[in-house]
């Protein structure tokens, strides 16, 4: 009975000036939540604040409130900002048309937008419901305590600052920005007793604060796991990209004591991307930020232990265990490791790129900069896929993207959907030819040299913003000579082995080895860190779950 008395006073809140709007979207929700959440509509923001602190009042609970952003007198961003005083653990929605998707971005910092959804919404049971039903069981998880915000101090070119902050997005830490120009900055700087040329200072939600703090140090502060609960397990995976997030779910759910250690942040270079429309089950797209979310709530639901900002040094075998090293000098053991440790983006060696890094050179998309770009000229280095998502995510807002391209064209590299799109975007330029000779600036980029890979003439132009996405190192040096790998530091496994696809010379098992399993028994390699791997989010996701699957056959015979 007190779960129903419960239900009943918990409310979903829309609010929209448009009535026709606010009808269709209350009569949606009634139709599905209605005999499980009170739904309450308002068409203002000032009548939606009023209702806010009724209900506040009377000890109602309210789990979701979606908001238009385009409200006169009060836009969506502005009553949700204030309605996160009076219910700061309420899921926000800020519902918005194509056009304004750059002040949806923005919100993200402002108000910790949970999500935006694009009108119209139809059909609902595609775009409008499993948004909700994702919302509604977070808040359920959350036991509806308000969740404090943390907050960063930094200097807009700082380098340490960009890469905090990013660590937090990527994290899905929810946390405030204060420029240490700005008033505010200023006093917490002051209250905290920092110096200003000692940043960033991150305040933690029980008032710690925390001076250019390592990423393992502000992991421990901010309520992200970095020990793992047992000594040993059946399976450690190593790497929290779709392929390490893949294998976290199937191993989990059926019933392996799991744990995926993330050096940090889960998701890889799949969870920077601004908008993956080519991934199946998702026709209006999906941005890594979100799938990556998903895939880790999916996995901790089973089970899974989930470490972050944890770096791996080497992993050794002992017996019939698998030891996974840390750089602390800890350990954890298993009975099976699953590598998807992934590739990172090769670095610009371009005299100028590496001083200028996180201060107008950044590599991948680098979501917490990209509402600063908004009227700005933006340089994207890549033709792939990831540059080309990055652009046309940057278009929106942007003055103008020129994309930079050391082939002949985008074909070689970039799924044609893709290039559809950017022929499509005014203002998207396309340079073939052409590389950064170098980059320039003081306290932040402000130049470029452009040089035509033909015929060697150079160019200065002016830049503030380049996004560098320019080919894939894998992450594996760390192992060593801890299993085999190829000449650019792919690891090989099964057949490719060995150049006749027989078992190599260190084989000491009477089986040859299973498709995805390396040089070391039990021990397997997904995603892109393999030899020979197909670099795209689906095939990660699907050399995961079968990683699990020889897993399983591995212990089976063990």
């Amino acid at each position: 009975m007190a779960q129903a008395t419960d239900a009943a006073r918990t409310v979903i809140l829309t609010v929209d000036d448009d009535p026709g709007v606010s009808r269709a979207i209350a009569r949606d929700l009634r139709r599905r939540y209605g005999g499980r959440y009170r739904i309450v509509r308002a068409e203002s923001g000032d009548s939606a604040l009023e209702a806010l602190r009724e209900l506040k009042l009377r000890g109602d609970l309210v789990a979701v409130i979606l908001a238009d952003y385009r409200m006169p007198q009060m836009n969506g961003i502005e009553f949700l900002e204030q309605a996160l005083g009076v219910y700061p653990g309420a899921r926000r929605v800020l519902l918005t048309a194509y056009a304004d998707t750059n002040a949806a971005i923005d919100a993200i910092n402002v108000v910790d937008l949970d999500h935006y959804l694009l009108k119209p919404w139809d059909p609902p049971e595609e775009k409008l419901y499993p948004v909700v039903d994702d919302l509604l069981t977070a808040w359920r998880s959350s036991d509806y305590r308000p969740v404090p915000a943390t907050k960063v101090v930094g200097h807009r070119w700082s380098a340490r600052s960009s890469s905090v902050r990013e660590f937090l997005a990527r994290n899905q830490v929810p946390y405030r920005w204060y420029s240490s120009d700005e008033p505010e900055g200023r006093r917490l700087l002051d209250a905290a007793g920092a110096d200003s040329h000692r940043l960033p200072l991150v305040i933690t939600p029980d008032g710690t604060a925390l001076v250019e703090p390592e990423p393992s140090e502000l992991a421990g502060h901010v309520g992200l796991a970095t020990t793992p609960a047992a000594d040993f397990y059946d399976l450690v995976v190593i790497g929290g990209g779709p392929a390490g997030l893949g294998a976290a779910v199937y191993g989990a759910s059926e019933g392996l004591r799991t744990v995926l250690v993330e050096r940090s942040a889960t998701g890889g270079q799949a969870g920077q991307s601004s908008r993956i429309e080519n991934y199946l089950g998702f026709p209006d797209g999906v941005s890594g930020a979100q799938l990556t979310e998903r895939a880790r709530r999916q996995a901790t639901r089973f089970g899974a232990e989930i470490l972050t900002a944890r770096e791996v040094t080497g992993l050794e075998v002992n017996g019939a265990a698998r030891v996974v090293r840390f750089s602390d000098g800890s350990e954890v053991a298993a009975h099976s490791v699953i590598l998807a440790t992934g590739v990172s983006y090769r670095q610009l060696l371009a005299p100028g790129c590496e001083d200028l890094t996180g201060r107008g050179v950044y590599y991948g998309s680098s979501l917490t900069e990209a509402s600063s770009c908004e009227d700005q000229d933006v340089y994207i280095v890549g033709g792939a896929n990831s540059a080309g998502q990055a652009a046309v995510f940057l278009a929106r807002g942007a003055k103008s993207v020129t994309l930079l391209v050391r082939g002949e064209s985008l074909a070689a590299s970039m799924s044609y959907y893709l290039i559809q799109q950017i022929e499509e975007a005014p203002n998207i330029t396309v340079r073939p030819r052409t590389v950064v000779e170098s980059a320039h600036g003081e306290e932040h980029l402000e130049r470029l040299t452009l040089r035509d890979a033909v015929t060697g003439a150079t160019e200065d132009v002016d830049a503030q913003w380049m996004f560098v996405f320019i080919g894939a190192a894998p992450l594996t040096d760390w192992l060593g000579g801890a299993v085999l790998r190829d000449e650019h530091g792919f690891i090989l496994a099964g057949p490719d082995l060995t150049p006749d696809g027989r078992p190599p010379a260190e084989w000491d098992l009477d089986r040859p080895p299973y498709h995805l399993e390396t040089s070391v028994p039990g021990v397997f390699v997904a995603g892109d860190a393999r030899a020979q791997s197909a670099k795209r989010v689906a095939s990660a996701v699907g050399e995961g779950a079968m990683a699990v699957m020889l897993v399983h056959r591995y212990l089976e015979q063990s």
